[in-house]
């Protein structure tokens, strides 16, 4: 016995060093030898997800979407967006293809025509499966696009660069695929220190729990155990901490990212509701922004069982009459917005969303029920970080719809511009020709234009060309389209409009037009008329152009019979024999 506990001890510690020796010597060779396979699975995955994304992006910018990949061909829109992909995105090149490999288009002209024969193509992405490669490259063979002023690449440098491609499917079939490629050699360096910061923080927990424990060991007192508890505890809600920056970190960069590329408010605000939900999950919200005329905030969107109007007032918010965040709950007393439908006393905030140094919106969140008031004081500052997210997109949207509405506007009318109207018939003949619906064309002259111009001045011809303009705005519905050409040329598109409708619709133009006041100074202008062409599809034509040109024919054909009148093309007869009741004058403009 006695020989017994003389070597127990010894023995016992003996196997305690072996055992701390061998962690610490694993813990740092894992760090030391990172496994390769783990950094390359992990930029595999992340890779795989971005190009999905941009797959459907691509799919959605496309005018025929899928379809575009059957055809093999591009509308001049589809090949301006996708220009600009590789100088807004991390992607610095990629090409589309056809079902048999052809390259119908690549950011690299000299791609387009080229086949790719290569095994993999027909057998992983042919049956409907991603194919991913990464290969060193050197940095000559990338686009010189990437390379700013702000790189630290050095010439001769090689880049690691992957390469995926992802298929496009239609109805279960393979219609083609996109293939991207982009410089992940900075992600491989981000990947492998995390990957080393992880296992060192893990190791250096590892041993320092292993020290703990050899102390618990050799004193054997409940005291430390009790504090070594607490510390793993406090441990333990650090990294807790510490894993939630994170998530709310990579939230708020993907909300960011999603914001950049809507498209629309409608799209942008679906996005909204969805990260929230993820972001802040127990609170209600819900998001306001000016009308355009900004006399009230219209309801946008709401979350987690949130209520948003379907408008309401600057005043109806302390948030907004204020100028900054208000806390509903903060103080002893304190009032409820007006706003908020439920009024009872769970805490709640009032984001004002600012942009520019412009109030553009409103974003409130209100605590669930159960709760606790400090837990939803403690989301304030993620919140306000999300405010300010949404602030910027909502700017950014409406500024680009500004942007395009101005490029596809007539600034003196109001009314669309030649390059919309050739964009919106080729879209509208497409989907005739698919579903066998009819469609007019009536290309409008007003008569006498230049004779009036010279008679009573230029700004008396705007004028009457704002007052024509009206009526032909007033008279669409629904996709019907009106457009000023040029000078005193209008035309207007007319989807699932037969001829007879059409002439009935001509006329009743030609009859309001002819009808118009319009007050210049103290005297009222000479009676204004219009001739009109008639053209339909498919009979004067399946192309833009063809159809245009005939209904300008049957325009000349109106004005050589005396103008005035409507004139159907391949009809020798001038005008239909419908008529529209009379109208009474209408006052479209008066200046002093």
């Amino acid at each position: 016995m006695t020989d017994a506990r003389l070597f127990r001890r010894p023995r016992l510690n003996m196997l305690l060093v072996l055992f701390l020796g061998l962690a610490t010597a694993s813990a740092w060779l894992s760090v030391v030898y990172l496994p390769t396979p783990l950094v390359d699975r992990m930029m595999r995955e992340d890779i795989s997800h971005e190009a999905e994304n941009w797959r459907t992006r691509v799919l959605y910018a496309l005018e025929g979407g899928s379809l575009t990949f059957e055809r093999g061909q591009l509308t001049a829109a589809d090949a301006e967006w996708l220009d600009e992909v590789t100088t807004l995105s991390d992607i610095y090149r990629f090409k589309l293809f056809t079902a048999d490999g052809r390259v119908f288009w690549s950011s690299r002209p000299s791609d387009v025509g080229t086949v790719n024969e290569k095994p993999y193509f027909q057998d992983v992405v042919a049956r409907g499966r991603k194919y991913y490669k990464a290969e060193m490259k050197p940095m000559e063979e990338v686009d010189s696009h990437l390379h700013t002023e702000h790189d630290h690449h050095l010439p001769g440098e090689t880049l690691c660069v992957a390469e995926i491609y992802t298929p496009v499917m239609h109805d279960g079939r393979f219609v083609g695929a996109i293939e991207f490629y982009t410089d992940i050699t900075e992600m491989g360096h981000i990947f492998t220190e995390r990957l080393r910061n992880i296992f060192l923080a893990l190791s250096s927990i590892s041993l320092l729990l292993l020290l703990l424990t050899s102390v618990v060991i050799r004193h054997a007192g409940r005291t430390q155990v009790r504090m070594l508890r607490q510390r793993a505890l406090k441990e333990r809600e650090m990294m807790d901490d510490q894993m939630r920056l994170a998530r709310e970190v990579r939230l708020l960069g993907e909300l960011n990212e999603w914001l950049q590329s809507s498209r629309s408010l409608g799209e942008l605000f679906e996005m909204v509701g969805r990260f929230m939900s993820h972001i802040l999950p127990d609170c209600e919200g819900s998001v306001y922004v000016y009308s355009n005329s900004r006399d009230v905030l219209m309801g946008a969107a709401s979350w987690n069982g949130g209520h948003h109007c379907d408008h309401i007032r600057a005043e109806d918010c302390w948030g907004l009459r204020r100028g900054r965040t208000y806390s509903f709950g903060a103080s002893e007393v304190d009032f409820p917005c007006g706003h908020s439908e439920a009024q009872d006393d769970r805490p709640s905030f009032c984001f004002p969303v600012l942009a520019h140094g412009e109030t553009v919106g409103l974003l409130h969140l209100k605590a669930r029920p159960g709760l606790g008031v400090e837990d939803f004081r403690a989301s304030q500052k993620l919140a306000q970080m999300c405010a300010e997210q949404i602030s910027l997109a909502i700017a950014n949207v409406q500024m680009r719809d500004q942007l395009h509405d101005r490029s596809i506007r007539d600034p003196l009318t109001g009314l669309y511009n030649r390059r919309h109207l050739t964009d919106t018939l080729r879209r509208l003949l497409e989907r005739s020709g698919r579903e066998d619906r009819p469609l007019s064309i009536l290309s409008i002259d007003v008569d006498h234009f230049k004779r009036f111009n010279d008679t009573h001045g230029h700004d008396a011809g705007d004028m009457v060309l704002r007052a024509v303009g009206k009526v032909l705005e007033q008279a669409c519905d629904g996709d019907e389209t009106a457009c000023r050409m040029g000078g005193e040329e209008f035309m207007l598109l007319l989807p699932d409009l037969g001829p007879e409708a059409a002439a009935l619709r001509a006329e009743a133009l030609r009859h309001a037009v002819e009808h118009i006041s319009v007050r210049y100074g103290e005297k009222t202008l000479p009676r204004v008329t219009v001739s009109i062409g008639l053209a339909m599809h498919p009979d004067d034509g399946a192309m833009p152009q063809q159809l245009m040109k005939a209904a300008d024919d049957a325009l000349y054909d109106a004005k050589a019979r005396g103008r005035n009148q409507v004139a159907i093309a391949g009809e020798e007869t001038a005008g239909a024999d419908a008529t529209a009741p009379p109208q009474e004058p209408v006052q479209i403009g008066k200046a002093s």
